[in-house]
């Protein structure tokens, strides 16, 4: 290559920078490894606890994932610094997606039960007589309501009869619980708490109502 076409090389890869220098500047940081310590994972626990004198059923039950807005189908954690305002913990991730993290606890906490003759999540073989499907309406940390925050799990649920596809009951279960201090740490701890009972009635509420529909059928 001759000077001048060096020259002329030279200035091209200039102007290539010059006129897209966002796109550059982030090829150039993807080629860096190390940019930092990997996030804290964080996972949380099925339910253990459920009220007495649940049936005992002989029906399979197939768990769908939960749907999800896009705010929280993520793995990040998220919080609320208003109703309006949706951020996430910086460094801290849950150890999976919200909808399969919580799809595989609605599963384990049925297990848990011991009250079911099979239950599974909706990927296996199973020859199920009800679906679950469930809508993760909140599974965020909030901080508006004055003092330490609050982590707040609410889901709506519905029970379908197969192979009807008929919808034999819906129910929304809440919950919240205060974190003992603002770290990360203590609000999973709040985070596992409110879960904890959201899974518990709907553990109940499901067996109830699938023999409900048992019987009347």
């Amino acid at each position: 290559m001759s000077p001048r076409n060096g020259d002329w090389h030279r200035r091209r890869v200039l102007c290539v920078l010059l006129a897209a220098p966002t796109a550059a500047l982030a090829g150039c940081q993807g080629l860096v490894p190390g940019q930092g310590p990997p996030p804290d994972l964080y996972r949380l626990t099925a339910a253990t606890r459920f009220p007495e004198g649940l049936p005992t059923v002989s029906w399979q039950l197939l768990v769908e994932p939960p749907v999800a807005p896009g705010g929280l189908n993520t793995t990040r954690i998220a919080l609320l610094h208003s109703p309006m305002q949706l951020e996430y913990y910086a460094h801290s991730d849950w150890a999976d997606r919200v909808p399969p993290l919580v799809q595989a606890l609605i599963v384990q906490s049925f297990e848990n039960s011991n009250r079911i003759k099979a239950v599974g999540r909706d990927a296996i073989d199973l020859r199920a007589d009800y679906v679950l499907k469930a809508e993760l309406r909140d599974f965020q940390a909030e901080y508006f309501h004055g003092g330490a925050p609050v982590a707040h799990v609410g889901l709506n649920a519905k029970l379908v009869a197969l192979p009807r596809r008929v919808i034999v009951a819906s129910a929304h279960f809440d919950q919240t619980a205060e974190a003992r201090a603002d770290r990360v740490e203590d609000v999973v701890s709040a985070f596992n708490v409110a879960l904890s009972r959201v899974l518990e009635g709907l553990v109940a509420w499901t067996l109830k109502s699938g023999e409900a529909d048992r019987t009347a059928t």
